[in-house]
């Protein structure tokens, strides 16, 4: 069972993260952390060739991956067979390329108006409610 998991780094990261490792340990499966990054400045209007514009990209595409792979970590050191990968691009378009190139039999990704309890049950959330 291969579990693919939008990662970001929103406040309900950790808990759809949680919320994977519950369905891998009850279904043997293997989690895959995905954060789609934003493409690449070029693709969106910037103008890259500037130096100070590459190393700004290049200091968030760094951060980025050190808190994906902590979250990877994490899931590892509950004994879960997980990969995170950083990728650039169009989120939902390459969150599903993604899919496809692992065969994910499950897609996670959270929502902001959707919340887990401690039991790991998804529910409707209220915007700043409990």
């Amino acid at each position: 069972m291969n579990i693919l998991v939008g990662i970001d780094f929103g406040e309900s990261s950790q808990p759809i993260a949680q919320a994977a490792a519950l369905l891998a340990r009850g279904l043997g499966g293997k989690i895959r952390l995905v954060h789609v990054a934003e493409p690449d400045p070029e693709f969106v209007g910037y103008e890259a060739d500037s130096t100070p514009m590459r190393d700004v990209v290049a200091k968030r595409y760094h951060a980025e991956h050190q808190e994906l792979q902590a979250i990877a970590q994490t899931l590892r050191d509950e004994g879960l067979d997980c990969v995170a990968l950083l990728v650039q691009g169009a989120t939902a378009k390459t969150l599903l390329h993604e899919a496809d190139k692992v065969a994910a039999d499950i897609i996670v990704i959270g929502s902001h108006f959707q919340r887990f309890d401690q039991t790991g049950r998804l529910g409707r959330g209220e915007q700043g409610g409990k």
